[in-house]
């Protein structure tokens, strides 16, 4: 009975290993994402306060 739990184990481990990879991986392409966008928005906003322009309305997105 041992040797078919292992064997199932040794089956499934191949998908959760490569899910968890791909979830990690997605996870961090977000982030990364979102912070880019962060960081477009902070230098946007001084851009345009050295030109004296008003800020972005972002909410109307």
């Amino acid at each position: 009975m041992d040797n078919m739990w292992a064997a199932v184990l040794w089956a499934i481990l191949p998908t959760i290993v490569v899910s968890a990879a791909f979830f990690f991986i997605l996870r961090s392409v977000i982030r990364m994402d979102r912070t880019e966008r962060k960081a477009y928005a902070r230098i946007e906003a001084q851009e345009r306060a050295k030109r004296g322009l008003p800020a972005s309305d972002t909410t109307a997105r």
